[in-house]
């Protein structure tokens, strides 16, 4: 019993004397997180933060949740949040220590022992964390970055922004190709200067201070030879292609004229080892670049032809460059794919190509009197916006086509349905009221249809840019293209 007792009263001075040992800067620090609101902020932010993003990752993995938000919040905004709660744990501990003073608490160094159990369970415990924490930053990451660069993001994520241009490009012949491909290309870094931009442009949408519409082109794209040519090269011939072009009319509904064309595409002629046709221009043989008035490169005021000899040639329009004033310090472009192919994969269509191709495909009966006029009146008519045309395209042409013939209308009312539906998916392919995006806004350089607008080839081959020999830019048609053989 006595023994016992012994036992009992040396546990209590034991005991007594643990409590009155006093605790290290270590302890004292890593306990007083705890009693921190800035260190429970930083370890709760960080836990939920790591909780949600594993999570996140799964059920993207899985493709539960099909919205580009939720991706921004798995490989944008929680991987921000990690950070920032574990930046927030060392900043608490370090104002922490900075207040023991006021509690009487000695501020003794930090020292790390191996020799102690405890710190060697500590440091293989940070250790163990960092390494997790950095596997799953390092995942995540590389996650997000090709989330970024995905078309879902480019086009979703600025819904209201990106919506017409992402429209185009999912029915264009680059639809498989990621828009960083073109936008960007490979290598760090023009993905860095794309970024810095992309920052520039969060802070319009954000501001709701973005164009309507996008102004086209786009200035600070990088170089067409750096990404066109990676697929497109102009070293290979293509000769010549056939090309058809249909077109009705009011008066001829069944009937389709027929326009075919020969395009000189060329390239370098494997038999006469020279470059010809329309690819001349981006040929490795010659640099042509030019001088254009205004930023939409309608205006050209002056051409300038480098050849492989090393001499050059000047065609100047002096209308032009006479409204330009002085002209020495503008910035030349030198030519390339894009200067033609502006339109390479956000096509937009006009209301006359699609009413055709409705008459031909058979969406649109033909033989219903006057519904090319009624479609392309329905058509581009100005909607507020698309869900006042979602509304009003298919009963506008019907109210149209009764008024015309309502026996006819009457008669044909299923087909006239059916044109209407196909007028509104044309329609709704093609025009965002809300963004300023109409017929007509976005057009092509390629040929000469719209050269009166100063679009196409005649920009520069209108006989009338001229060099001091008094030769100028041929606008001899066989030069692009002739009759098929």
């Amino acid at each position: 019993m006595s023994s016992e007792n012994n036992d009992q009263s040396e546990k209590t001075a034991t005991g007594a004397e643990d409590e009155k040992t006093p605790r290290s800067p270590w302890q004292h620090m890593i306990r007083g997180l705890w009693r921190s609101p800035l260190g429970l902020l930083g370890v709760g932010i960080t836990t939920i933060s790591i909780t949600l993003m594993v999570i996140g990752f799964i059920v993207d993995v899985l493709g539960i949740f099909e919205n580009p938000y939720v991706g921004i919040l798995i490989y944008m905004v929680l991987p921000g949040g990690m950070l920032f709660g574990l930046l927030l744990i060392p900043i608490a501990a370090w104002y922490r220590r900075r207040q023991w003073h006021k509690y009487g608490v000695e501020k003794g160094h930090l020292t790390l022992n191996l020799s102690n159990h405890m710190h060697r369970m500590g440091l293989l415990a940070f250790l163990v964390l960092s390494v997790v924490n950095v596997a799953i930053l390092t995942l995540i990451g590389y996650e997000g970055y090709h989330f970024t660069d995905s078309p879902y993001f480019c086009g979703q994520v600025c819904h209201q922004v990106m919506e017409p241009e992402y429209t185009a490009y999912q029915r264009s012949p680059h639809s498989k190709v990621a828009c960083v491909e073109c936008h960007i290309g490979s290598g760090a870094k023009w993905f860095v200067r794309a970024k810095i931009s992309g920052l520039r442009q969060v802070v319009a949408v954000i501001t709701d201070s973005y164009s309507r519409p996008i102004p086209a082109p786009v200035h600070e794209l990088r170089p067409a030879r750096d990404v066109c040519e990676s697929c497109h090269w102009p070293e290979k011939f293509y000769g010549k292609k056939v090309k058809t072009f249909y077109s009705f009319t009011n008066d001829n509904q069944t009937e389709p004229e027929r326009t075919e064309i020969a395009l000189h595409i060329g390239g370098r002629n494997p038999e006469s080892d020279v470059f010809e046709g329309i690819h001349w221009h981006v040929s490795n043989d010659v640099e042509v670049s030019y001088l254009a008035a205004d930023r939409g490169r309608t205006q050209i005021a002056k051409v300038k032809i480098k050849r492989p000899d090393g001499s050059t040639d000047e065609f100047i329009k002096q209308e032009i460059v006479e409204s330009m004033g002085d002209t020495e310090h503008q910035e030349w472009r030198v030519m390339d794919c894009i200067d033609c192919h502006n339109r390479p994969t956000h096509i937009y269509d006009l209301p006359e190509e699609r009413v055709d191709f409705g008459l031909l495909s058979k969406k649109i009966n033909p033989l219903i009197a006057g519904i090319r006029e009624d479609s392309l009146a329905v058509l581009t008519k100005d909607y507020a916006t698309r869900e006042q045309a979602e509304e009003q395209i298919g009963r506008d042409l019907l109210a149209l086509q009764k008024s015309r013939d309502a026996k006819q209308a009457a008669i044909h009312a299923e087909d006239i349905t059916k044109a209407g539906e196909f007028l509104l998916e044309s329609y709704l392919g093609n025009v965002w009221p809300e963004t300023g995006v109409v017929w007509g806004t976005y057009k092509k350089h390629l040929g000469h249809q719209n050269a009166d607008e100063g679009y196409g080839c005649w920009r520069c081959h209108d006989d009338e840019h001229e060099n001091t020999k008094g030769e100028t830019i041929s606008q001899d048609c066989s030069l692009c293209h002739d009759e098929p053989e």
